[in-house]
């Protein structure tokens, strides 16, 4: 008996090579996005396992096996959005480096605006459209079962 390997969409070998380049650019800015302060991780990722999926399935299977990050991206692809520790956390540096930013190294008030506007956007679609983890959980707990035909 052998295991059945998924099959990638038919594209050519330059499309794949495109898809390959851009996971492992994905990778490695999550990577650098792990000791960076400001740099997304999770993000990256998620562009990676996405990437991967039009051209490796070996590495799609690999970031989504990683220990702390492919939960994450398992639990975006499911729609369970971010945790809501998660959430505030990101919502906080968000605040945090956009006033760092706009207070000690930006100086004309044009690019100061831009700055704050940029993190007011962030900070707006963490808490708005990103959905929270324990709510959609909650949310299909409710739900009622389908009876089965």
């Amino acid at each position: 008996m052998s295991v059945e390997q998924p099959t990638l969409p038919r594209r050519g070998p330059v499309a794949r090579a495109g898809w390959l380049v851009g996971g492992l650019v994905a990778v490695a800015l999550g990577t650098i996005g792990i000791v960076v302060p400001g740099l997304p991780t999770t993000v990256f990722f998620i562009v990676a396992a996405w990437c991967f999926s039009h051209s490796s399935p070996r590495l799609e299977r690999w970031v989504l096996n990683l220990p702390r990050i492919g939960p994450m991206v398992g639990d975006y692809r499911a729609g369970l959005g971010m945790p809501r520790r998660a959430k505030a956390i990101a919502i906080s540096m968000i605040a945090l480096f956009v006033t760092l930013s706009v207070v000690l190294f930006i100086g004309g008030w044009p690019w100061r605006l831009v700055v704050l506007a940029l993190g007011a956007i962030g900070v707006a679609y963490i808490a708005f459209r990103v959905p929270t983890r324990e709510r959609v959980l909650e949310r299909r707990a409710r739900r009622p079962l389908d009876p089965v035909a």
